[in-house]
């Protein structure tokens, strides 16, 4: 099957260009991307779709490279008679002031062009060029960060706005097809990178699961996604009717019958009380400990009451009661957990409902990591000097005895003095991810303090960026 022919039964199959659809396609000067835009400009005339534009984003990551990137695209629309659209972010900025990493940066940036521009070509989509070779590598990086079946679904067909007439298109497939129209295209550096997790799969793991285990591996996991992603899509709605008949909303939160919840299968079960945790909790994330609490407080038949993450569990004879409140995550002698975190790599604390990774770069020549990024570690995200870092990390609950010198400060200090400082709850500080070396040395306190040990400097070369993520 040849390219065109994959991307027209991608579109129609999942109907993502209609007729009379204007769409505009992002357009980055790499293989992939001038390939989508050939192929969805020879198919409009007999699919009936208009591509009205492309649209290319400066990142201002690579300095000259990155202008090559935008002249080469301006040059390829303009012999192609396609209107481009181009707009120069501050990425690095955007990521120092936001305390995000530089790909969460990226991504933000992007889709908020993707809208700009959007509107302002009067199209309906954006379509966008990720193949079935990302696909793969998603599944992958997902399931390693220990996804359930809605994260491990992958990338959609349609996000939104957002299209992917490739998703069915292998990357060797696509990069013949440009080849074999003697077409030009750019080479990103940074996709060689292999200190950024997505790349370490792409040339590390790909390969040698395709060596090892299946040739066809892409094949294999682009079918789990999809598998994954109709079950996970099928789950969430006939959970969501169940919940509709189930759930009844009160003054304070909402309420249930136990019996007839745990009357369901225990997958719809599960998303129903998840649903009503949400509602209970004014739309706060509830991860799968909360969920898994309040099903063993149904089963146990206790009467309560049950503190959870911005909730409260109660019972009222066998009406299971969700109140909203501050609540905690569990009892401070039940939880005690301690995981290994590579550089890089991720590792999910279902006891803190989150998912903790660490990612290695560079600084970028002529760039100040001090100026680059915030030192503080008061949020979702820590940058800390790499070179002090002495790996592999651990991510764990509090120890007797623990202290940190907090940024800033001359002397040491207590972590349960740094809590009650931050006026963190008994409970919170029980379940708060603290990440360490393998020196023993504390490096982060999740959402609350950097160690000054490993502040990032002026002479600073390259940084690992730790995240918190919840799950």
């Amino acid at each position: 099957m040849t390219v065109i022919d994959s991307v027209r039964r991608t579109i129609r199959r999942y109907g993502l260009l209609p007729r009379n659809t204007r769409v505009i396609v992002a357009l980055s000067g790499g293989a992939d991307s001038v390939a989508l835009l050939l192929a969805l400009r020879e198919l409009a005339p007999t699919e009936g779709f208009d591509v009205c534009g492309a649209v290319h984003l400066n990142h201002q990551l690579r300095g000259v490279e990155a202008d090559a990137d935008e002249e080469f695209c301006r040059q390829l629309a303009a012999g192609l008679d396609v209107p481009l659209h181009v707009e120069r972010a501050d990425v690095a900025e955007r990521a120092r002031t936001s305390a995000i990493s530089v790909e969460h940066a990226a991504h933000d940036a992007r889709h908020e062009f993707f809208a700009r521009a959007a509107a302002r070509a009067d199209a309906a989509v954006v379509a966008v060029a990720h193949t079935k070779d990302d696909q793969a590598e998603t599944f992958l990086l997902r399931l390693l960060r220990g996804a359930g079946p809605r994260g491990l679904s992958g990338m959609h067909p349609r996000s939104g706005c957002v299209v992917r007439p490739l998703l069915e298109t292998a990357r060797s497939e696509v990069h013949a097809f440009v080849h074999a129209g003697h077409v030009a295209f750019r080479q990103d550096a940074t996709n060689d990178d292999r200190s950024v997790p997505r790349n370490r799969v792409r040339h590390e793991l790909v390969p040698f699961l395709e060596t090892h285990f299946s040739p066809r591996i892409v094949d294999v996991l682009d079918r789990e996604a999809a598998i994954a992603r109709d079950d996970a899509e099928y789950l969430d709605a006939v959970a969501a009717a169940a919940a509709a008949r189930l759930v009844v909303p009160t003054r304070d939160g909402v309420e249930m019958s136990a019996d007839a919840v745990l009357a369901e299968p225990a997958a719809i079960a599960r998303r129903v009380i998840r649903l009503a945790q949400q509602q209970a909790s004014g739309g706060r994330f509830v991860g799968f400990e909360a969920v898994e609490a309040v099903i063993a407080f149904m089963v146990s038949h206790s009467t309560g009451p049950v503190d959870l993450p911005g909730h409260r569990a109660n019972r009222r004879g066998s009406v299971l009661v969700l109140t909203k409140g501050a609540g905690r995550s569990a009892p401070e002698a039940a939880i005690e957990f301690a995981y290994q975190l590579g550089v890089p790599g991720s590792v999910e604390v279902p006891e803190a409902s989150c998912a903790i990774s660490a990612d290695i770069t560079d600084v970028p020549a002529g760039k100040s990591a001090a100026a680059l990024w915030t030192l503080v570690g008061r949020s979702d995200q820590a940058v800390v000097e790499a070179g002090r870092v002495v790996g592999p990390l651990s991510v764990r609950n509090r120890r007797p005895g623990d202290r940190l010198r907090p940024l800033g400060l001359h002397g040491r200090k207590k972590l349960q003095d740094v809590f009650v400082d931050a006026k963190v709850g008994r409970s919170e500080r029980q379940t708060t991810p603290v990440i360490v070396d393998s020196a023993g040395r504390i490096v982060w306190v999740a959402g609350h303090a950097v160690a000054d040990d490993f502040r990032v400097t002026d002479r600073t070369r390259a940084v690992v960026i730790l995240t918190r993520v919840p799950i």
